[in-house]
């Protein structure tokens, strides 16, 4: 039976190699979908909660990764050796930037190593990774030829990017469209049968892989640019006396031509911050300057520093200095409702105040300790006192479980970076991007 034949009638095996953020929701799926599958993951303590059916990733339903672990169709490990049995193969493993800004392949480069003993003829092999335009045909596709398999031929290579938005209630792995860009039209065939076969969204296909990893750098690229654009006009409004709220929703009753974006105190997670530099770090080969890019980075990167100013000058204005300040950040998750860190700007924010001397508290319900620089902090409960003792309640994350009625009511003075206070009408509240002290 041919590749095609197995994945149309759910007979193929798969192996997903990461288990993260990325990885375990889709290895969820394609068990749920009734395929065997096999997750590998360096991390024992990810193949041991996964063996259990323990999930420790919010976008996963606890009971679907039970139900498919209980009944045989998912199992991790931390060997390669089940891609020798694999007819499915996809790779799901970060790509960081390093501290110059370049992307960081090393983590694909080694699961493809460990996984080239165990290669044979009759494979797929996708990277959902997200990374630079050439990836997959530079890094992947040579060192699987080095065993002499002929990608379009004896071995098949695509790229689908991740689409995974953290919190998003509505779009999770199933339902949302997929990108698929084979090496060859037979690779793109068998990648399209393989999603088709899994999730309920579209499969939309494109040329090449390289047209798939642009397709996601342009997703990314659209939000920081317009994102860095309305952080920008927040610190204009400051200055003008205008509340950037109130704009965007007048802007936003517009039916055409206008998409909302809204500020806040920095970017945070894995792909907003980070995958546009991939593109900018790559246009350099072709002797271009994405200057987009660089400048949204810019005025997105500084947003922590100006949080951290206007505290200080709002403590100032009532007589207060910022080293002894008592400052209680209310949320440090990296977006609203998830219990990721990564990147986060509250808890650049943190190490900021802790630097210039503030003494620093938290709350978070989905993050009960974290690290800000040389400090580990744990959250506090909301209690009355708690906010009553804080010289100035600083929301960072706008979890939609908090009160934040009750914050503004007992906190001596709330500095809303995310708006979460809408509607409440407080002399002690000062949003971003407001102009008002």
């Amino acid at each position: 039976m041919d590749l095609l034949e197995k994945l149309r009638r759910k007979q193929a095996r798969i192996v997903v190699i990461g288990l993260g953020y990325v990885g375990l929701p889709l290895a969820v799926e394609k068990a749920r979908a009734g395929f065997h599958v096999v997750g590998i993951d360096s991390n024992p303590d990810r193949v041991e909660m996964v063996n259990e059916g323990c999930n420790y990733i919010g976008d996963v339903v606890s009971e679907d990764l039970a139900t498919v672990v209980s009944d045989g169709r998912l199992r991790a490990t931390s060997s390669f050796e089940p891609v020798a049995e694999a007819d499915v193969v996809t790779i799901c493993v970060p790509t960081p930037l390093d501290r110059h800004k370049q992307p960081d392949t090393s983590y694909i480069e080694r699961v493809v190593e460990a996984s080239l003993p165990h290669l044979h003829a009759g494979q797929l092999v996708v990277l959902e990774s997200t990374t630079y335009p050439g990836t997959t045909e530079e890094v992947i596709r040579p060192r699987i030829e080095s065993l002499g398999l002929k990608v379009g031929e004896d071995i098949f290579l695509a790229f689908s990017p991740e689409r995974v938005d953290p919190g998003n209630a509505r779009y999770r792995t199933r339902n949302t469209p997929k990108v698929i860009g084979g090496v060859t039209p037979q690779c793109t065939e068998i990648a399209k049968a393989l999603y088709e076969s899994i999730l309920e969204g579209d499969v939309c296909v494109v040329s090449s892989p390289r047209a798939a990893e642009m397709t996601k750098l342009l997703e990314n690229v659209f939000r920081i640019v317009n994102i860095s654009l309305v952080n920008e006009l927040s610190l204009l409004c400051e200055r003008m006396g205008i509340d950037i709220w109130e704009v965007i929703d007048a802007a936003k009753t517009k039916p055409f031509g206008y998409m909302p974006f809204y500020p806040g105190p920095g970017l945070g997670g894995h792909c907003i911050p980070l995958d546009p530099f991939y593109l900018s770090w790559k246009a350099k080969e072709y002797g271009f300057s994405t200057r987009f890019i660089e400048l949204a980075g810019q005025i997105n990167d500084g947003m922590p520093e100006h949080v951290v100013e206007r505290t200080m000058e709002l403590l100032n204005d009532r007589g207060i200095a910022l080293r002894g300040a008592s400052i209680l950040l209310v949320g440090v998750a990296y977006k609203k409702d998830i219990d990721d860190l990564r990147e986060s700007p509250a808890v650049k924010i943190g190490d900021l105040l802790l630097q210039r001397g503030a003494l620093l508290s938290y709350h978070d319900p989905n993050i009960p300790g974290a690290r800000m620089g040389t400090h580990e902090l744990r959250s506090i409960p909301l209690h009355p006192d708690a906010l009553a003792a804080a010289d100035l309640v600083l929301i960072t994350t706008g979890h939609s479980d908090v009160d934040y009625e009750a914050v503004v009511r007992h906190a001596q003075q709330v500095f809303d970076t995310r708006n979460a206070t809408q509607g409440i009408q407080s002399p002690k509240i000062v949003r971003l991007g407001s102009g008002t002290k």
